[in-house]
């Protein structure tokens, strides 16, 4: 299946996280180096990008910066593409939003992927390329990637968000349950981050201010998600994946 024409060709890969939830598996290494399936984390996601036919990966090293930038060296070696360009936060990891405010000028002013490293999946058809279809800049800033809590391990069991039949989003309220979670893929329109403060800040609040103007949706497909937080879910996600081998 090839990409639709409206899918973004640049993605910002959010790879600066200290992972302490990982440890031991992160005394050595950052999160995103961390294996699954004999693959690293960040690989996982670099090949659904590659796969949906982006272009351009911008990634924001922190933790262990050397050692992700060797391995993403010599990925390049054999993975043409997506072209890796570093965002540098070794001096301070900026979260989120800040991670993607940091790199606007390696970004760019269309519409970006942005992807957290964190996640893996088994699909019947491309996620990724879902909610390229959905996308539609006329009408949202913000288009994520959900999953039923039924269908994902490791998310938060009380949900994220509801999702109207025009597929717009609306995050709970406190004390609500909600029947779908953000699984770390979205696209959205980069200068949404242009405002916000200096230093590290979370894309959530963002997201929610759009969200009440009804500019954020999002796309549900079909798969089974894996949120790998801690060594016990790299454990899970790893016989899940060997389960559908």
């Amino acid at each position: 299946m090839s990409a639709p024409p409206q899918a973004p060709k640049i993605a910002m890969v959010l790879a600066a996280g200290l992972g302490t939830r990982m440890r031991p598996l992160t005394d050595d290494r950052p999160k995103a180096l961390v294996e699954v399936g004999g693959k690293a984390l960040i690989d996982h996601m670099l090949d659904r990008l590659a796969a949906a036919g982006v272009e351009t990966a911008v990634v924001n090293v922190h933790y262990f910066a050397d050692r992700l930038e060797a391995h993403l060296a010599a990925r390049a070696e054999t993975h043409p593409l997506p072209r890796i360009v570093i965002s540098d936060e070794r001096p301070q990891a900026l979260e989120t939003g800040g991670g993607v405010k940091h790199a606007l000028p390696l970004l760019g002013d269309d519409p970006i992927w942005v992807a957290n490293i964190d996640s893996v999946w088994i699909e019947q058809t491309s996620a990724i390329e879902a909610v390229a279809r959905a996308w539609d800049p006329a009408t949202m800033d913000v288009c994520l990637m959900l999953a039923s809590t039924t269908r994902s391990l490791g998310f938060h069991d009380t949900g994220d968000v509801f999702l109207s039949d025009e597929g717009v989003v609306r995050f709970k309220t406190p004390g609500e349950t909600a029947p779908l979670v953000y699984v770390g893929v979205h696209i959205c329109k980069p200068r949404i981050v242009a405002d916000g403060p200096e230093g590290p800040f979370s894309l959530l609040p963002t997201w929610k201010a759009l969200a009440a103007d009804h500019r954020v949706h999002g796309v549900a497909p079909d798969g089974v998600w894996m949120h790998v937080g801690d060594p016990q879910a790299r454990d899970a996600a790893e016989a899940r994946l060997a389960g559908s081998a």
